[in-house]
């Protein structure tokens, strides 16, 4: 059986042997398994929406435990706290405990997107930027996962 990491997302931090153009270094990838059990595959991004990637075709299998080891784990995407106040160049702040939704780029560098109360509208919600700040991997260690329930569009 190969040593071959668990699905989630990943950073590449080397070519993938005999796949350098699709899988470059540097890189966002996503490590899964077919439902039947079958061989692990790795992904490209494909469509990203609302802050998140999602992945479709082509698929490549992941046959390879010496490149597999070579990759970045990353955290899920999804909504968090932060651990600290974030400070900006020219003034301004996120607050310790502010509600963020991680997502990435392509590179595989996280990205956060502060939660908004929007004051003036009469629905009790959060709202996420498609504009956020790109952090550097120690700060993604620290976030705190924030449960927040999906609801089906279908429930409302």
């Amino acid at each position: 059986m190969l040593d071959l990491p668990d699905p989630g997302l990943y950073r590449t931090t080397q070519p993938m042997p005999g796949h350098e153009d699709a899988f470059p270094a540097g890189v966002l990838v996503y490590v899964g398994q077919p439902q039947n059990g079958g061989v692990k595959f790795v992904v490209r991004p494909g469509q990203n929406r609302n802050n998140r990637w999602f992945w479709g075709d082509p698929t490549t299998p992941l046959r390879s435990p010496s490149w597999a080891k070579t990759l970045r784990a990353l955290p899920s995407e999804g909504f968090y706290t932060l651990p600290e106040a974030v400070e900006f160049e020219g003034g301004g702040r996120w607050l310790k405990n502010a509600i963020v939704q991680l997502g990435y780029n392509e590179e595989g560098r996280g990205i956060i997107f502060v939660g908004e109360q929007r004051e003036a509208d009469s629905t009790n919600a959060l709202y996420f930027s498609d504009r956020g700040m790109v952090v550097e991997d120690t700060m993604l260690e620290r976030l705190i996962w924030a449960p927040i329930l999906p609801v089906p569009a279908s429930s409302n």
